[in-house]
Protein backbone atom coordinates (compact mmCIF):
# COMPACT_ATOMS: atom_id res chain seq x y z
CA UNK A 1 0.00 0.00 0.00
CA UNK A 2 1.39 3.53 -1.05
CA UNK A 3 1.10 6.65 0.85
CA UNK A 4 -1.48 7.98 -1.65
CA UNK A 5 -3.71 4.48 -1.71
CA UNK A 6 -3.57 5.19 2.12
CA UNK A 7 -4.57 8.58 2.17
CA UNK A 8 -7.66 7.62 -0.22
CA UNK A 9 -9.09 4.91 1.71
CA UNK A 10 -9.06 7.27 4.71
CA UNK A 11 -10.81 10.59 2.81
CA UNK A 12 -13.26 8.20 2.37
CA UNK A 13 -13.12 6.64 5.51
CA UNK A 14 -13.55 10.01 7.37
CA UNK A 15 -16.41 10.90 5.03
CA UNK A 16 -18.31 7.90 5.56
CA UNK A 17 -17.86 6.35 8.52
CA UNK A 18 -21.22 8.59 10.17
CA UNK A 19 -23.01 8.49 6.89
CA UNK A 20 -25.51 5.37 6.79
CA UNK A 21 -23.88 4.32 3.58
CA UNK A 22 -21.01 2.04 4.59
CA UNK A 23 -17.44 3.03 5.40
CA UNK A 24 -16.51 -0.58 4.95
CA UNK A 25 -18.22 -1.15 2.02
CA UNK A 26 -17.16 2.20 0.64
CA UNK A 27 -13.69 1.31 1.46
CA UNK A 28 -13.77 -2.30 -0.06
CA UNK A 29 -14.81 -0.61 -3.39
CA UNK A 30 -12.20 1.54 -3.31
CA UNK A 31 -9.56 -0.95 -2.58
CA UNK A 32 -11.07 -3.05 -5.50
CA UNK A 33 -10.91 0.08 -7.75
CA UNK A 34 -7.32 0.76 -6.99
CA UNK A 35 -6.13 -2.39 -7.09
CA UNK A 36 -5.30 -3.62 -3.78
CA UNK A 37 -4.79 -7.27 -2.93
CA UNK A 38 -6.17 -8.31 0.42
CA UNK A 39 -3.27 -8.88 2.38
CA UNK A 40 -3.00 -9.18 6.41
CA UNK A 41 -1.83 -5.37 6.41
CA UNK A 42 -4.20 -3.91 4.09
CA UNK A 43 -7.22 -5.95 6.08
CA UNK A 44 -5.86 -4.10 9.46
CA UNK A 45 -5.22 -0.77 7.85
CA UNK A 46 -9.16 -1.15 7.14
CA UNK A 47 -10.57 -1.78 9.98
CA UNK A 48 -7.60 0.30 12.33
CA UNK A 49 -8.11 3.39 10.64
CA UNK A 50 -12.10 3.65 11.14
CA UNK A 51 -10.89 4.27 15.11
CA UNK A 52 -9.44 7.18 13.65
CA UNK A 53 -12.74 8.52 12.49
CA UNK A 54 -14.69 7.92 15.55
CA UNK A 55 -12.50 9.60 17.77
CA UNK A 56 -13.69 12.57 16.06
CA UNK A 57 -16.68 11.92 18.18
CA UNK A 58 -14.70 12.66 21.41
CA UNK A 59 -13.62 15.88 20.16
CA UNK A 60 -16.62 17.43 19.01
CA UNK A 61 -18.85 15.89 22.26
CA UNK A 62 -16.27 15.65 24.85
CA UNK A 63 -18.44 17.38 27.24
CA UNK A 64 -21.45 14.98 26.61
CA UNK A 65 -19.15 11.99 26.37
CA UNK A 66 -17.52 12.63 29.74
CA UNK A 67 -20.59 12.85 31.85
CA UNK A 68 -21.92 9.96 34.76
CA UNK A 69 -20.82 6.76 34.89
CA UNK A 70 -24.46 5.69 34.14
CA UNK A 71 -23.69 6.43 30.56
CA UNK A 72 -20.84 4.51 30.50
CA UNK A 73 -22.91 1.61 31.97
CA UNK A 74 -25.12 1.90 28.85
CA UNK A 75 -22.40 1.87 26.24
CA UNK A 76 -21.07 -1.18 27.54
CA UNK A 77 -24.44 -3.24 27.61
CA UNK A 78 -24.80 -1.02 23.96
CA UNK A 79 -21.52 -2.44 23.10
CA UNK A 80 -21.53 -6.58 24.13
CA UNK A 81 -24.03 -8.32 21.28
CA UNK A 82 -21.25 -7.01 18.64
CA UNK A 83 -18.09 -8.09 21.12
CA UNK A 84 -19.77 -11.57 21.57
CA UNK A 85 -21.02 -11.72 17.65
CA UNK A 86 -17.60 -10.38 16.66
CA UNK A 87 -15.23 -12.94 18.72
CA UNK A 88 -17.50 -15.84 17.18
CA UNK A 89 -17.86 -14.60 13.33
CA UNK A 90 -14.17 -13.18 13.00
CA UNK A 91 -13.06 -15.23 10.14
CA UNK A 92 -16.56 -15.08 8.46
CA UNK A 93 -16.28 -11.46 8.34
CA UNK A 94 -12.68 -11.12 6.98
CA UNK A 95 -13.97 -13.48 4.04
CA UNK A 96 -16.66 -10.95 3.30
CA UNK A 97 -14.74 -7.99 3.73
CA UNK A 98 -13.19 -9.56 0.44
CA UNK A 99 -16.16 -9.73 -1.61
CA UNK A 100 -17.61 -6.44 -3.60
CA UNK A 101 -21.08 -8.76 -4.33
CA UNK A 102 -21.85 -8.52 -0.99
CA UNK A 103 -21.26 -5.06 -0.39
CA UNK A 104 -23.49 -4.06 -3.84
CA UNK A 105 -26.42 -6.02 -2.20
CA UNK A 106 -26.56 -4.98 0.87
CA UNK A 107 -25.72 -1.74 -0.12
CA UNK A 108 -28.82 -2.09 -2.63
CA UNK A 109 -31.33 -3.46 0.34
CA UNK A 110 -29.92 -0.97 2.77
CA UNK A 111 -30.99 1.72 0.72
CA UNK A 112 -34.51 0.30 0.27
CA UNK A 113 -35.31 0.41 3.31
CA UNK A 114 -33.86 3.58 3.90
CA UNK A 115 -36.39 4.64 1.59
CA UNK A 116 -39.11 4.10 3.73
CA UNK A 117 -37.46 4.31 7.26
CA UNK A 118 -38.64 7.82 8.33
CA UNK A 119 -42.73 6.70 7.80
CA UNK A 120 -41.94 2.92 9.94
CA UNK A 121 -40.54 4.37 13.06
CA UNK A 122 -42.33 8.07 14.17
CA UNK A 123 -40.75 9.72 16.80
CA UNK A 124 -42.07 9.03 19.93
CA UNK A 125 -40.51 11.64 22.26
CA UNK A 126 -37.99 9.54 24.14
CA UNK A 127 -34.42 11.17 24.40
CA UNK A 128 -33.12 8.97 26.53
CA UNK A 129 -31.54 5.67 26.16
CA UNK A 130 -32.28 3.48 29.28
CA UNK A 131 -30.62 -0.27 29.72
CA UNK A 132 -33.06 -1.90 27.69
CA UNK A 133 -32.95 0.58 24.88
CA UNK A 134 -28.70 0.23 24.83
CA UNK A 135 -29.18 -3.26 24.29
CA UNK A 136 -31.61 -3.57 21.51
CA UNK A 137 -29.37 -0.82 19.51
CA UNK A 138 -26.61 -3.04 20.63
CA UNK A 139 -28.31 -5.89 18.49
CA UNK A 140 -28.82 -3.58 15.13
CA UNK A 141 -25.31 -2.83 15.42
CA UNK A 142 -24.14 -6.81 15.18
CA UNK A 143 -25.83 -6.18 11.41
CA UNK A 144 -23.41 -3.92 10.69
CA UNK A 145 -20.36 -6.73 10.45
CA UNK A 146 -21.85 -7.45 7.36
CA UNK A 147 -20.01 -5.23 4.75
CA UNK A 148 -22.05 -2.52 3.29
CA UNK A 149 -25.04 -2.76 5.61
CA UNK A 150 -23.63 0.50 7.55
CA UNK A 151 -23.17 0.47 11.36
CA UNK A 152 -24.66 4.16 11.63
CA UNK A 153 -27.67 2.77 9.34
CA UNK A 154 -28.06 -0.03 11.88
CA UNK A 155 -27.89 1.68 15.02
CA UNK A 156 -29.53 5.06 13.72
CA UNK A 157 -32.53 2.72 12.49
CA UNK A 158 -32.42 0.71 15.63
CA UNK A 159 -32.54 3.93 18.23
CA UNK A 160 -35.48 5.10 16.44
CA UNK A 161 -37.45 1.61 16.16
CA UNK A 162 -37.17 2.23 20.01
CA UNK A 163 -39.07 5.91 19.64
CA UNK A 164 -36.04 8.23 19.71
CA UNK A 165 -35.63 11.07 17.14
CA UNK A 166 -33.12 10.89 14.68
CA UNK A 167 -30.85 13.49 16.13
CA UNK A 168 -30.96 11.28 19.38
CA UNK A 169 -30.37 7.99 17.87
CA UNK A 170 -27.76 9.61 15.46
CA UNK A 171 -25.69 10.83 18.59
CA UNK A 172 -26.47 7.34 20.63
CA UNK A 173 -24.87 5.83 17.27
CA UNK A 174 -21.69 8.16 17.56
CA UNK A 175 -21.15 7.29 20.78
CA UNK A 176 -21.26 3.51 20.72
CA UNK A 177 -18.75 3.82 18.03
CA UNK A 178 -16.00 4.48 20.63
CA UNK A 179 -15.86 1.49 22.17
CA UNK A 180 -16.68 -0.94 19.50
CA UNK A 181 -14.45 0.23 16.85
CA UNK A 182 -11.46 0.84 19.85
CA UNK A 183 -12.36 -2.89 20.73
CA UNK A 184 -12.31 -3.97 16.80
CA UNK A 185 -8.89 -1.86 16.26
CA UNK A 186 -7.00 -3.55 19.15
CA UNK A 187 -8.52 -6.89 18.14
CA UNK A 188 -7.82 -6.28 14.86
CA UNK A 189 -4.00 -5.42 15.23
CA UNK A 190 -3.46 -8.47 17.90
CA UNK A 191 -4.60 -10.73 14.73
CA UNK A 192 -2.50 -9.57 12.42
CA UNK A 193 0.75 -9.53 14.60
CA UNK A 194 0.10 -13.07 15.43
CA UNK A 195 -0.92 -14.03 12.21
CA UNK A 196 2.70 -12.49 10.80
CA UNK A 197 5.09 -10.70 13.22
CA UNK A 198 6.65 -8.66 10.63
CA UNK A 199 3.35 -7.03 9.56
CA UNK A 200 4.02 -3.71 11.50
CA UNK A 201 7.44 -2.64 10.19
CA UNK A 202 8.22 1.02 10.66
CA UNK A 203 6.59 1.47 7.29
CA UNK A 204 3.51 0.06 8.14
CA UNK A 205 3.13 1.74 11.34
CA UNK A 206 3.58 5.46 9.91
CA UNK A 207 1.05 4.31 7.07
CA UNK A 208 -1.25 3.20 9.72
CA UNK A 209 -0.51 6.62 11.52
CA UNK A 210 -1.05 8.59 8.41
CA UNK A 211 -4.73 7.03 7.78
CA UNK A 212 -5.79 7.11 11.35
CA UNK A 213 -4.65 10.90 11.05
CA UNK A 214 -6.43 11.65 7.57
CA UNK A 215 -9.20 9.60 8.57
CA UNK A 216 -9.61 11.69 12.14
CA UNK A 217 -9.86 14.88 10.79
CA UNK A 218 -11.93 14.07 7.59
CA UNK A 219 -14.39 12.81 10.22
CA UNK A 220 -14.64 15.87 11.88
CA UNK A 221 -15.53 17.73 8.91
CA UNK A 222 -18.06 15.48 8.26
CA UNK A 223 -20.21 14.74 11.34
CA UNK A 224 -21.55 18.22 11.65
CA UNK A 225 -22.89 18.53 8.71
CA UNK A 226 -24.57 14.75 8.50
CA UNK A 227 -26.36 15.49 11.82
CA UNK A 228 -27.67 18.98 10.55
CA UNK A 229 -28.89 17.13 7.00
CA UNK A 230 -29.90 14.25 8.95
CA UNK A 231 -32.42 15.90 11.77
CA UNK A 232 -33.51 18.34 8.46
CA UNK A 233 -34.12 16.08 5.70
CA UNK A 234 -34.28 12.29 7.01
CA UNK A 235 -32.78 9.00 4.85
CA UNK A 236 -34.14 9.28 1.72
CA UNK A 237 -31.20 10.89 0.06
CA UNK A 238 -29.14 8.27 1.57
CA UNK A 239 -31.53 5.34 0.20
CA UNK A 240 -31.52 6.69 -3.31
CA UNK A 241 -27.54 6.54 -3.01
CA UNK A 242 -27.42 3.52 -1.81
CA UNK A 243 -29.42 2.04 -4.58
CA UNK A 244 -27.63 3.84 -7.06
CA UNK A 245 -24.56 2.52 -5.89
CA UNK A 246 -25.58 -1.18 -5.27
CA UNK A 247 -26.98 -1.16 -9.01
CA UNK A 248 -23.85 0.09 -10.72
CA UNK A 249 -21.74 -2.24 -8.66
CA UNK A 250 -23.98 -4.84 -9.32
CA UNK A 251 -24.22 -3.78 -13.17
CA UNK A 252 -20.33 -3.73 -13.47
CA UNK A 253 -19.78 -7.39 -12.17
CA UNK A 254 -22.33 -8.84 -14.57
CA UNK A 255 -20.09 -7.53 -17.02
CA UNK A 256 -17.22 -8.97 -15.77
CA UNK A 257 -15.43 -5.76 -14.52
CA UNK A 258 -12.30 -7.07 -12.18
CA UNK A 259 -13.68 -5.62 -8.79
CA UNK A 260 -13.27 -8.54 -6.82
CA UNK A 261 -10.43 -8.21 -3.69
CA UNK A 262 -9.57 -12.02 -4.14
Amino acid sequence: MTILQAIIIAIVEGLTEFLPISSTGHMVIVQAILGLEPTEFTKAFMVNIQFGAILSVVVLYWKRFFRSMDFYWKLLVAFIPAAIFGLLLGDAIDLLLENVAVVAVALLLGGIVLLFVDKWFQPRGVDDVNYPRAFGIGLFQCLAMIPGVSRSAATIVGGMSFGLTRKHAAEFSFFLAVPTMAAASGYKLLQSWQADHEIFSADHLGILLLGNVVAFITALLAIRSFVGFLTKHGFRAFGWYRIVVGIILLALLALKVPLSMA
